[in-house]
């Protein structure tokens, strides 16, 4: 688990953010940067450079290996800083609260600014950079490339959704970006599959999942990860976050994933309301979605209830 950096940040200096900028530099050619090169990478002199490596090192900043030479990389925890330090310097956020949600792909912690926001850093490639690399359509056409570059290529193609759908479309109102991490209003509710629908709502929320994703068709995206783990409900409605995987529907796979978006939504209705949703004409209604969606209800085989 990625260590929350925020309690540190006072303690850093301004040099310190220079090595760790220089240490990101040298990342871009290799793995491990060779302590030679950072002097110039960081605009730092060799001694300076010394005492930042071990200032950093302790805070778990850095990595240090010694293979054919002695290479340093930066932790997770050191990309979380540089992103940090570079929304404290544009006065996006004022400081960092709890977690609001550690996940596999992604942490999100409440953040205090002139309104409630959350901070979601984006961890794809932590845990197994292979797996996660082979499905992203963001690292696609890189044979070689790094977790740092996979997460910041996912949290960019995720705010570029954002603000491109926002507000036709319920999604956390995008607020700012850096490397790897992204700045967001804060949405209270209960995640669609934790929430417990009384019988006269079922249909009515699906609807409105569905209709969030007729907009974001309309607005020039697909999801592509749609589930009930990226939807929450709440007293406004709907609002559909995780869009890191978001394609344009000019995508040449746009429909077939907006079928299977359809599907998995559909799906857990389906084995959570069997009673409301049974037999759907899926594929009829992925192309209303794509078109004018009203509502499931002439998809269905039969309504119960």
């Amino acid at each position: 688990m990625v260590q929350n950096v925020a309690s540190e940040m006072a303690a850093l200096e301004a040099e310190d953010f220079y090595l760790l900028s220089g240490v990101e530099q040298g990342m871009r050619f290799s793995e491990w940067v060779a302590r030679e090169k950072l002097p110039d990478f960081a605009d730092l002199t060799e001694e300076e450079v010394d005492y930042r490596l071990d200032r950093c090192e302790r805070r778990g900043l850095i990595e240090r290996k010694t293979i054919q030479y002695e290479g340093f990389r930066l932790t997770f925890e050191g990309y979380d800083a540089l992103a940090l330090h570079t929304f404290a310097e544009r006065e996006t956020i004022d400081g960092v609260g709890a977690p609001l949600g550690v996940g596999k792909e992604s942490d999100v912690y409440e953040v205090s600014s002139y309104t409630p926001l959350a901070l979601k850093y984006h961890r794809e490639g932590y845990t197994d950079f292979r797996e996660v690399n082979r499905g992203r359509e963001y690292t696609a056409d890189h044979e070689h490339v790094s977790w740092m570059y996979t997460a910041r290529k996912a949290a960019e193609r995720e705010y570029e959704a954002l603000e491109t759908v926002y507000p036709d479309v319920s999604v956390p109102r995008p607020v700012d970006q850096n490397r790897h991490a992204i700045v967001m209003e804060r949405v209270d509710g209960v995640e669609l599959g934790r929430a417990k629908l009384e019988d006269g709502q079922v249909l009515g929320v699906l609807d409105l999942v569905l209709a969030e994703m007729g907009a974001a068709y309309d607005a020039g995206f697909v999801h592509a990860d749609m589930s009930e783990y990226n939807v929450f409900v709440h007293s406004d409605g709907v609002t559909v976050f995780d869009w890191p995987q978001a394609v344009s529907t000019d995508h040449a796979n746009a429909e077939e994933l907006l079928a299977r978006d359809v599907e998995n939504v559909v799906g857990y209705f389906r084995r959570k309301y069997p009673h409301h949703v049974d037999g759907v004409d899926t594929a009829g209604l992925a192309s209303a979605v794509a078109g004018d969606f009203e509502s499931v209800r002439p998809f269905l085989d039969r309504e119960g209830g």
